[in-house]
């Protein structure tokens, strides 16, 4: 992983000092369990990293990247490191563009927590959605890679890559309604939203009809992929903290919100002339996700749209819980607290669209 990049979540700082462990102890656990590691050890921190805090690990001869459980009490089923870790390798292993996991470490003496340690993959993050570092005729190209990735992904067959118990198959809507609705409700700190229990009463009973599966990511954005350093393809998506098995449109349409999402919130493109920077349209990138799925279109779309934007704030009003705890991992979490209100209010607007 590389934190190259154009935004301010973009870099290393000093650890924080809420987030510092003894980094002697890490250093003995890399020198058992890392193969090829040789110190001594420099431990940043990046500054992104909303829910498991990040850091970069360098040596004299190549940086490392730890992603660990943040400290403190967390909420039962979140911020599941070993999770990723056990995905990563999986799809590492039929050539999906992660990095390489090292080792998982389920020892909390170690550093205080669980973490795992991976390759960090030199390239280009892209914080912003227009990709503004690219040029107008390259930018449908790193679109599209975006989109074949996605495509990629969903069509791996789970199973046979030894994710087959990685999640329930089916009833995915209903159970990560359920599951977002909890984390909701029982995060006290984080206070209510009229918006948010407006939805929580309204998906349940407009879920679509028809199952599909496969692996998701949960969190496929622009600013969760390393791209080649010079050339329009991706080489390694990031932050599998949600992934599980569910329904790939779920997914997809996580991923296309970007065309409506306003890019002070994450990255997105609501507002932005598209067409004037060389952007496909919404149209268009979903075309091209359906040829590339042999499906001849997407029914629904406005239920997916809302279903993902109350996922975003749910997980938002996660963040805001932190904040108010003192765990927050990121020292930008108290700017995603903020916006909870009116990412809420997008998610109740596309819910009333599909009425």
């Amino acid at each position: 992983m590389s934190a190259v990049g154009d935004d301010a979540n973009a870099g290393t700082t000093a650890v924080r000092d809420a987030y510092r462990f003894d980094e002697a102890a890490l250093a003995r656990w890399m020198d058992t369990h890392v193969e090829g590691y040789r110190g001594p050890l420099t431990v940043e921190q990046f500054k992104g990293g909303q829910s498991n805090p990040t850091y970069k690990l360098v040596t004299p001869g190549r940086s490392y990247v730890l992603r660990r459980k943040p400290p403190g009490d967390t909420l039962k089923g979140a911020h599941a490191v070993d999770r990723e870790a056990r995905v990563l390798s999986a799809l590492g292993g039929v050539g999906f563009p992660v990095a390489r996991v090292f080792g998982l470490c389920a020892d909390d003496s170690v550093i205080g927590s669980w973490f795992y340690v991976m390759d960090m993959v030199e390239g280009r993050i892209f914080w912003n959605a227009t990709f503004p570092t690219v040029s107008d005729a390259e930018r449908p190209a790193h679109f599209d890679a975006m989109n074949a990735t996605i495509a990629q992904l969903h069509g791996i067959d789970y199973a046979a890559i030894g994710l087959g118990d990685y999640g329930k198959p089916g009833n995915y809507f209903a159970r990560q309604i359920g599951r977002w609705s909890r984390q909701y409700l029982e995060d006290q700190d984080a206070g209510r939203d009229p918006d948010m229990d407006a939805l929580i009463a309204w998906l349940p009973e407009h879920i679509p009809t028809g199952e599909e599966s496969s692996i998701v990511h949960g969190d496929f954005r622009c600013d969760n992929m390393i791209f080649h350093p010079t050339e329009p393809r991706v080489l390694a998506v990031l932050d599998w903290e949600l992934s599980t098995l569910g329904h790939p449109l779920a997914d997809f349409a996580y991923h296309a919100m970007m065309y409506q999402m306003p890019p002070d919130i994450v990255a997105g493109l609501g507002g932005v002339d598209i067409g004037g920077l060389n952007i496909p349209d919404e149209a268009d990138y979903v075309a091209a996700y359906c040829a590339r799925t042999g499906r001849t279109g997407i029914a629904h779309w406005d239920f997916y749209i809302a279903f993902n934007y109350f996922r975003l704030a749910a997980i938002f009003h996660g963040i805001k819980g932190r904040v108010i705890r003192g765990t927050a991992a990121s020292a930008h979490a108290r700017e995603r607290a903020k916006a909870l209100p009116r990412l809420s209010a997008l998610a109740r607007q596309s819910m009333e669209k599909c009425a």
